[in-house]
């Protein structure tokens, strides 16, 4: 379990699909072969995990709903098993999903019961105080958003838990995710600047790790993210440079949450002040290329673009 949520971020969201889905199976299938409780308890939890990471792979293949189902048996198998990580985790994704189906007041409200759970470390709590960012962005909360931004940056008290941090990988939060989420909720904000920062922090940060460790879908997304900062201040040419590393995403890594980044990058580029202007209209067409043969839409899946407009 842990080897496939730390191979996550370099792997196409379709290859994952198969080997949790065979793992879930195999933890059930010895779950009824042990009448040990210590054993059952960390078969429930593996399964609990396989289908948390199921769920992650639906959501950025763009089967939002299929994500929901899986979340909440993910949830299900950690009330079961008394492993509050595991239930956290699936409602801060419960709680992103639901950000991505327009219901931000609801993505909040899962964000916060999920910080409710005991056993968390800061890991944990830094995701799901993200996540709470975002929906009160979208909410165009400033308050509640700042205060939730602040909270990621808490540096914690140094506490850790079994599954963001002893399994990690994608159930973790790396530095370059969070600066990547935080940039969205200052783009969200319409606070350039600071999404500009932000972005920037990701990228760095995502670009200094080592090849095998680097995941191209963060690198896309910050450099969109970033892209859209420049261009709240008009800066039409340092948007495009930013571009480069979306264009380097290969087509089976544009899941959903770069394909709507780059969805808000297109809407920008259609604004007054780059109207006419050669590159504003040469990007946005490169853009609705990106999209159209990214592997969600050949597999005729799609996320919710026109979010965050």
């Amino acid at each position: 379990m842990a080897a496939l949520a730390r191979s996550y971020g370099a792997k196409a969201p379709f290859d994952v699909f198969r080997p949790p889905r065979e793992l879930r199976e195999e933890a059930e299938q010895a779950r009824s072969r042990t009448q040990i409780p210590a054993q059952a308890q960390e078969l429930l939890i593996v399964a609990g995990q396989a289908c948390a990471l199921l769920a992650t792979a639906a959501f950025d293949l763009g089967s939002l709903d299929g994500a929901k189902r899986l979340s909440r048996s993910a949830a299900l198998y950690g009330e079961t098993a008394r492993f509050d990580p595991l239930r956290a985790f699936a409602g801060g994704t419960l709680a992103y999903i639901a950000y991505f189906q327009d219901q931000p007041a609801e993505a909040a409200r899962l964000a916060r019961q999920a910080q409710l759970f005991t056993g968390l470390g800061d890991v944990a709590r830094r995701r799901l105080s993200a996540i709470e960012a975002r929906a009160f962005g979208y909410l165009g909360d400033q308050a509640s958003a700042q205060r939730a931004l602040d909270a990621t940056q808490d540096d914690g008290q140094d506490v850790r838990d079994d599954l963001h941090d002893g399994v990690g990988g994608e159930f973790g939060f790396t530095l370059e995710r969070l600066a990547m989420s935080n940039s969205s909720t200052c783009l969200l904000l319409g606070d350039g600047d600071q999404a500009e920062d932000a972005a920037t922090r990701a990228l760095d940060l995502a670009a200094g790790r080592p090849a095998a460790q680097r995941s191209a879908r963060v690198l896309g997304g910050a450099a969109a993210d970033l892209a859209a900062a420049r261009l709240l201040r008009g800066d039409l040419d340092g948007a495009a440079d930013a571009l480069a590393y979306v264009w380097a995403v290969p087509r089976d890594q544009r899941a959903t949450g770069l394909l709507t980044r780059a969805a808000r990058v297109r809407r920008a580029l259609t604004g007054e002040r780059f109207r006419g202007a050669p590159l504003a209209g040469d990007l946005g067409e490169r853009i609705e290329e990106f999209t159209r043969t990214s592997t969600q839409r050949q597999l005729g899946t799609s996320g919710p673009l026109a979010l965050e407009g």
